[in-house]
């Protein structure tokens, strides 16, 4: 038996699924996805066959791992509710799927632990936010979760209430940093710097001044103020960032993801 098994592959999955092979070893892992095509592309990648079908993936791990949208998570877990047993862990990262939903779809007895995480896991650099079950988990599996998301990133635990919220700061906003870095690169195109160039130079500064914040403790208004020299270049940047909205942006992207992600649960 497997101690991972991975249904969908996708975007969110794939990434997730690398990083188990990588830490537990191919041998530990299962997998199958909807589409052929995928299963064949995962094969040759990584070497790992995929299984017959989503019950046979349940029959083969301990850690299910949920990686399928939203939409069809209903249909699937019709599929294998009756294989999942009260020695599984289940582990969703669908946004606005609730552990009350995956409880009332698959049995109250079932063991939940829902992820938001974030697309850097492709990287190694991931940020996931986790939410346990109200129920019984060992010392030795609390030990293989830490590992499984450690594989890919950091991650936080939080009350499932605040797992909305957590979809805001990690879920959607690499999206937001991707548009970040593009702007400031097309910025500075225009004044002749080479495209790629422009890209690296915004791109490392992003990941530059994140290490800042996660690595020094320091508060980031405090970041930025050591940056801002008295009548220089930044002081001047901030003041029309300031002058038009960027804060204001942020927060008013956060009201649009958080509402939407609390639509989606509604829908369950």
């Amino acid at each position: 038996m497997a101690m991972f098994g991975f249904i969908g592959v996708g975007n969110m999955g794939y990434p997730l699924f690398k990083a188990a092979v990588n830490t537990f070893g191919s041998g530990e892992v299962v997998y199958t996805d909807a589409s052929p095509a995928r299963n064949q592309f995962v094969k040759d990648d990584t070497g790992v066959d995929f299984a017959e079908d989503n019950i046979a993936v349940v029959k083969q791990c301990k850690y299910l791992v949920l990686a399928v949208k939203p939409q069809f998570f209903s249909p699937v877990l019709e599929q294998v509710k009756e294989y999942v047993t009260g020695e599984h862990v289940v582990i969703s990262i669908a946004a606005g799927v609730t552990i009350r939903f995956l409880k009332e779809s698959i049995s109250e007895s079932v063991r939940i632990v829902r992820a938001m995480p974030n697309t850097p896991a492709l990287v190694n650099k991931g940020m996931t936010g986790i939410s346990f079950s109200k129920d019984t988990f060992s010392d030795g599996e609390h030990t293989v979760i830490d590992r499984f998301f450690r594989s890919f990133g950091k991650y936080e635990v939080f009350d499932e209430k605040l797992m909305n919220a957590v979809i805001c700061a990690n879920g959607s906003s690499p999206a937001y940093v991707y548009m970040f870095i593009e702007a400031l690169a097309d910025s500075v195109v225009s004044y002749g710097i080479p495209r790629e160039k422009a890209y690296t130079l915004a791109a490392q500064t992003v990941l530059g001044a994140a290490a800042m914040v996660l690595e020094t403790g320091e508060h980031p208004g405090k970041l930025k103020d050591n940056v801002c020299s008295p009548g220089g270049t930044t002081i001047a940047a901030v003041k029309a960032l300031e002058e038009y909205g960027l804060r204001n942006a942020v927060m008013k992207a956060t009201d649009a993801c958080y509402g939407k992600a609390v639509s989606l649960s509604e829908e369950k």
